[in-house]
């Protein structure tokens, strides 16, 4: 299979394709919807600059700076230093390009992340993560923000039950809709078109789409999500309706990529939106 998973369930390394060689139609896919006001960044044929990246971001108490043999020599760890007010981005790199719109585009979410890994570092021994940590880093990266205002299709999608899930209809309705696809690596991915996406979600219950980043990101600061990174649901972003060219009754059979649900799998009950 292909995708922000491998087979087994563990993480697949990708290796982006050159600037150069990514059409500007594939950034008309829905992955890239919550960054489209920075587009321009995206699609000119020269990578922008990390100081005119950090210029243009402006991000409140912030700075985007490249990541050299300068900055590393400094010896913080990657959380902390953000904590500190710098973000370190690898110049000419698809994958800290995508993550400095995130934090551009969901800065409550990336401010409450960054929070709760510094939280966790400094209980932990040097060089040791815990299940939280985990979480929090698959969130980070593979993330998608969803909002469901049909109970009913929290079971229908807690059986795994993927045809009654994509069914056009709910989509279209709003009875279910991705509120913010916030992963920095599903970005990345998405870079070739076609490529089968697994997001790995966090579930509000409501009407508005526009409090959902708020209330995950007040969540996350007060520990009552990604303790552990089985509280995610995947959802195979391909099945949404229009979101993959082949959405055929054979491409929802492939059992590898919309897989059947594991025995004793259990996900927990949405946040509530007010």
């Amino acid at each position: 299979m292909t995708g922000a998973e491998a087979a087994d369930g563990g993480p697949r390394r990708f290796v982006a394709p050159l600037r150069a060689a990514v059409d500007r139609s594939a950034f008309d896919h829905p992955v890239f919807a919550g960054i489209a006001e920075f587009g321009d960044l995206l699609t000119t044929a020269d990578w922008p600059r990390v100081s005119d990246l950090d210029a243009r971001l402006a991000l409140p108490g912030k700075r985007i700076v490249e990541q050299d043999a300068a900055l590393l020599a400094d010896g913080l760890h990657y959380e902390t230093r953000i904590a500190e007010g710098r973000i370190a981005t690898r110049a000419d790199n698809w994958h800290d390009l995508f993550n400095a719109l995130a934090w551009a585009c969901y800065l409550p979410i990336k401010c409450a992340l960054n929070t709760q890994q510094c939280r966790h570092i400094e209980r932990m021994a040097a060089g040791q993560r815990n299940r939280a940590q985990a979480a929090l880093t698959q969130f980070d990266e593979t993330g998608v923000v969803v909002r469901v205002r049909d109970p009913a299709l929290l079971a229908v999608w807690d059986a795994h039950d993927w045809r009654a899930l994509f069914e056009p209809s709910h989509w279209q309705s709003g009875r279910i809709a991705i509120a913010a696809v916030f992963g920095h690596a599903l970005m990345e991915q998405a870079l070739l078109p076609g490529r089968l996406l697994v997001g790995k979600c966090i579930v509000l219950q409501g009407d508005d789409d526009a409090d959902c980043v708020g209330a995950v990101a007040q969540a996350i600061d007060e520990s009552r999500v990604l303790l552990d990174p089985l509280e995610l649901r995947p959802l195979p972003l391909a099945g949404i309706p229009g979101w993959h060219t082949d959405q055929t009754p054979a491409f929802f059979a492939n059992a590898d990529y919309f897989r059947p649900l594991r025995e004793g799998r259990r996900y927990p009950p949405p946040l509530p939106l007010l």
